[in-house]
């Protein structure tokens, strides 16, 4: 008997429904259910929303978001956050166009200028929050403004047209079948998964989001992380921002507009602690997933703008309270 009880037991001696229960009670499986049903619940009231066509669209449509989405997981878990990504992505996106269109730069090199700008300006929000320990929400919602605003200044008010057919394919082409974008994605995923479950930069994230004093004390580098990551939200900006253009096929500052709200719902929803300490890029996927999915299916079904944020937000709240309510139910066992 105690044989065959060993043999049920795996890993860290739990056996496979015990396993197969912890994931379903997990933040990520949790929204996947939820995901499961608002598909069935989406597809059943519209037609075209499982279509090929339609699901690859909003394949383009959620890979910016994706995008920046991963790096504030990062900001997240340390207990900060980044208000200022869509700005950066508009700023970058003019910084492509200007310097090709006024500065007359090769548009390969203005791509390389968009990014280094994207980069800067996240490395800018890293040094002062760093530095002069402004709160990351206080000096992010200022940078939003201010980098919104050197868009606007920038291109003063004017779009920029007329790019190379082979820039299109970065926003509007495919590679084995599948949208362009969606492989950077993929990419940048598997990145950021490595980095945070197998690095110590990753373990550096949890340890700063847990006890930044206590990171400091036990000889972690809190400063130099911090600076990583939001440099990297800035670089993660600045890519969205010229896959913005491609798709585009235009230059306007106004791009990104409200892009930010869109990512930190997608990190929260997937399970990352705005307190900081806890968090999964799996999680955040699966959040990006269900708020482009609600977005699209609820717009095809001819629900306003208005109303679907209403929506959103309210699965964002039920979700929260689910697993709230879950966790304390594990705890009590």
């Amino acid at each position: 008997m105690a044989t065959m009880e060993k043999s049920k037991m795996i890993g860290d001696g739990k056996s496979p429904s015990q396993i197969l229960k912890d994931i379903a009670l997990s933040q990520e499986g949790i929204l996947f259910i939820i995901l499961v049903l608002t598909i069935m619940i989406l597809s059943r009231s519209n037609e075209n929303f499982l279509t090929t066509r339609n699901l690859f669209n909003q394949g383009r449509l959620m890979a910016e978001v994706g995008l920046m989405a991963l790096p504030m997981t990062f900001i997240i878990i340390t207990g900060g956050i980044d208000l200022s990504v869509g700005s950066i992505l508009g700023l970058s996106a003019i910084l492509v166009g200007y310097t090709w269109s006024n500065l007359g730069m090769p548009l390969e090199v203005a791509i390389v200028m968009a990014l280094l700008g994207g980069s800067l300006a996240g490395f800018i929000n890293g040094l002062i929050i760093v530095r002069i320990n402004v709160p990351p929400l206080i000096m992010t919602l200022a940078t939003l403004a201010f980098y919104r605003g050197l868009a606007q200044g920038i291109s003063e008010a004017r779009s920029v047209t007329g790019y190379p057919e082979w820039f299109f394919g970065l926003g509007q082409g495919t590679f084995l079948g599948f949208p362009s974008q969606l492989w950077l994605l993929i990419i940048a995923i598997i990145i950021s998964i490595t980095v945070l479950q197998r690095t110590t930069l990753g373990r550096t994230l949890y340890a700063i989001g847990n006890n930044a004093v206590g990171a400091r004390f036990s000889g972690l580098p809190v400063d130099r992380t911090l600076l990583i990551i939001y440099t990297f939200s800035g670089f993660m900006a600045g890519l969205s921002g010229v896959i913005f253009v491609s798709r585009f096929t235009t230059t306007r500052s106004d791009m990104g507009n409200g892009l930010e709200l869109d990512a930190i719902a997608a990190v929260v929803l997937g399970g990352t602690s705005i307190f900081g300490g806890k968090g999964s890029i799996i999680g955040t996927i699966i959040g990006v997933v269900m708020v482009q999915l609600l977005r699209n299916g609820l717009a095809i079904n001819g629900v306003t703008n208005d109303a679907t944020i209403v929506v959103i937000g309210s699965v964002l709240i039920v979700a929260i309270l689910v697993n709230n309510q879950i966790q304390r139910l594990r705890q009590s066992e």
